[in-house]
């Protein structure tokens, strides 16, 4: 068994400060973690999202770690409950997840760590603006199941190696990210997986683990500290 496999979890809940509001977060840091990913997640949910705390964990048995944030406060999904408008902010949700990738930056026990975002559905759109206005600082992007075309203009300017994963039965998702993959930039290491039979929420046998795979051999080799340098 490797050392990541066998390292020690050590989990802290978070209340990290963006502008006038805090959101709550987990992070999850193996003992020597080689990178740390940001999840940003889908319209109507949370960081409790079973589907992400499942990637997560399988990152965190990779050597990784992970912040699964809230990008909206309790009350402001209360509101989004009745009125479905914040979820599909990305302006707001990109703005949350840049101030969020500064406190990362900031912390002591991250600082040192090169930074990747993995966004599902509408939280792929606000990884892919944050990361188009964070340039350098974010080395990988996953996104599964994503809506890309809510962050067209942003596109153009993504310069971090992109991973689009897309369920082969998710047919109307699947044409949108091969027309953003189209928009990255040539020079960007990008790839579109498709899962095959797989459906919108990955809810099939072995299409998650599938997910889990694939973005952790991509977070792994772009985020890994011990064989990637800075420059």
């Amino acid at each position: 068994m490797s050392d990541a496999a066998t390292s020690r979890l050590v989990e802290h809940h978070l209340r990290i400060p963006v502008g006038k509001v805090e959101l709550d977060g987990d992070l999850v840091l193996p003992d020597r973690a080689r990178g740390m990913v940001l999840f940003a997640h889908g319209s109507g949910s949370s960081r409790l999202s079973p589907r992400n705390q499942y990637v997560a964990g399988w990152l965190n048995e990779r050597g990784l770690g992970t912040l699964l944030l809230d990008l909206l406060t309790r009350q402001e999904e209360q509101t989004d409950i009745r009125t479905a408008h914040l979820r599909f902010d990305i302006g707001l949700l990109a703005g949350r997840l840049i101030q969020a990738t500064e406190w990362l930056k900031q912390d002591l026990r991250t600082t040192h760590l090169f930074l990747g975002y993995f966004g599902a559905s509408t939280g792929a759109a606000a990884a892919l603006v944050a990361a188009a206005q964070c340039g350098p600082d974010i080395k990988a992007i996953v996104s599964r199941g994503g809506r890309p075309d809510m962050a067209q203009a942003a596109l153009l300017r993504i310069k971090a190696p992109t991973l689009l994963i897309v369920g082969g039965a998710d047919q109307s998702v699947l044409e949108l990210n091969r027309e953003a993959l189209a928009l990255i930039p040539q020079a960007t290491v990008k790839r579109l997986e498709i899962v095959p039979g797989a459906t919108h929420l990955f809810e099939e046998e072995g299409a998650l683990e599938r997910v889990a795979g694939l973005a952790g051999n991509w977070f792994s080799t772009y985020l890994d500290i011990n064989s990637q340098s800075s420059d």
